[in-house]
């Protein structure tokens, strides 16, 4: 955090001082906070979901120096919930999206963009140019990269994740609190936990769990309040209830214990086991093209077209398929025909290639999964079909 030494020869102007009125009439903030928000250098991960109420709010709250790391473009289906970016804006990167909006917003900030994928390599040379550092990341490769990274760089990592209706968010990394890995020692098993992709999220959950993020690191940067840290708040939009479990640092933790392991950045695709997962999919799954199988089912070939997704996204859009959802797979597969050359498609490809392969495994042969799923359907073949 900028000393008060290190923020005297900042100053606001009379725009300044007329922007942030309602800050500075506040005790808690004044004048002096005020200045610590200026000098204060914040990096925001992402700029989707949780990283638009992030970089909005602490813009306006009048952050100096905010940076964002991203690589990605805005996509349509983006748009329900990352709210910085808008329907203009599809195909742009998120960066230049972003910072157009934060600059028309407020025009003293110094937006400091990062064109590039977060990782081992450039990770730690990233954070110790700012102070601190809001975690708006959707994987647990990236979440593990972060939080170690905090944890060497001795930065303060504002967490938040958010799932459906569900959503966490506290403050790891500190030196008196736990780090993430003294939580989750280890990710879960790949597929255990679907992504917001396959499972969906509630629009307005990132903006409560981002605005939680936001006031979290003006804290922190305020030295205000109660942070935080050592507390995981637990979000239930649906039943609109909070809750919060205490935390302690683990003297074992392999990132910020006693002894610590982790001295250097890790490969966390291979640590969360998704090169692993990728490369088994490879193997051991056969895949179809949408035109191949166009093809075929306009020849009039025996297919089986199985449909692993949801019932609520057969609705949607389909392919007029047999409809067993991936988790009700293992006690329904008796519906299935060992002799009949099945196809099995979901939204994307990820979850038909996981029943494709559990069922090779039941002793199914002649399995493929459509590659691209329903998206590519409606991509190459059937442009009419809705995409979601």
């Amino acid at each position: 955090m900028p000393t008060l030494t290190e923020i005297s020869p900042i100053s606001l102007n009379n725009d300044e001082i007329l922007r942030y009125s309602r800050h500075l009439i506040m005790p808690e903030v004044g004048m002096e906070g005020q200045l610590k928000l200026k000098a204060a250098k914040v990096l925001c991960i992402g700029a989707g979901g949780l990283g638009s109420p992030l970089a909005l709010y602490l813009g306006a709250a009048g952050i100096g120096t905010l940076g964002i790391v991203d690589f990605d473009v805005v996509d349509y289906t983006n748009l329900q919930r990352q709210i910085i970016h808008t329907t203009a804006d599809v195909g742009r990167p998120k960066l230049e999206s972003a910072a157009d909006k934060l600059k028309a917003m407020n025009p003293f900030l110094n937006i400091r963009t990062f064109n590039t994928r977060l990782s081992s390599e450039n990770a730690l040379e990233l954070f110790k140019e700012f102070d601190v550092i809001a975690d708006g990341t959707d994987n647990f490769p990236t979440r593990y990269l972060v939080n170690d990274a905090c944890v060497l760089t001795r930065r303060p990592n504002v967490y938040g994740s958010i799932f459906r209706f569900e959503g966490q968010a506290s403050i790891f990394a500190t030196k008196e609190g736990p780090c993430y890995r003294c939580l989750y020692p280890e990710p879960p098993p790949p597929g255990l936990v679907p992504s917001c992709a396959e499972g969906g999220v509630l629009g307005i959950l990132p903006g409560l769990v981002g605005v939680i993020q936001a006031t979290e690191a003006i804290k922190l940067i305020l030295g205000s309040g109660d942070p935080l840290i050592g507390r995981l708040l637990l979000i239930d939009a649906l039943g609109m209830k909070f809750r919060e479990l205490k935390l302690r640092k683990n003297p074992d933790c392999p990132a910020c214990g006693k002894n610590p392991t982790i001295t250097k950045l890790i490969d966390y695709e291979q640590f969360c086991g998704i090169r692993g997962e990728e490369v088994e999919a490879e193997v051991t799954t056969s895949e179809m093209q949408v035109e191949e199988l166009k093809k075929r089912l306009d020849r009039g070939d025996d297919l089986f077209i199985l449909d692993v997704r949801e019932p609520h996204e057969y609705q949607i859009c389909n392919l007029g398929g047999h409809l067993i959802p991936l988790g009700d797979l293992p006690s329904r597969v008796n519906e299935l025909d060992t002799s009949k050359e099945i196809v099995a498609h979901c939204r994307s490809g990820v979850r038909s290639a996981k029943a494709a392969n559990f069922l090779r495994q039941a002793g199914f042969r002649k399995v493929h999964n459509l590659a691209g799923g329903v998206l590519a359907w409606a991509d190459r073949i059937d442009p009419s079909m809705p995409k979601y």
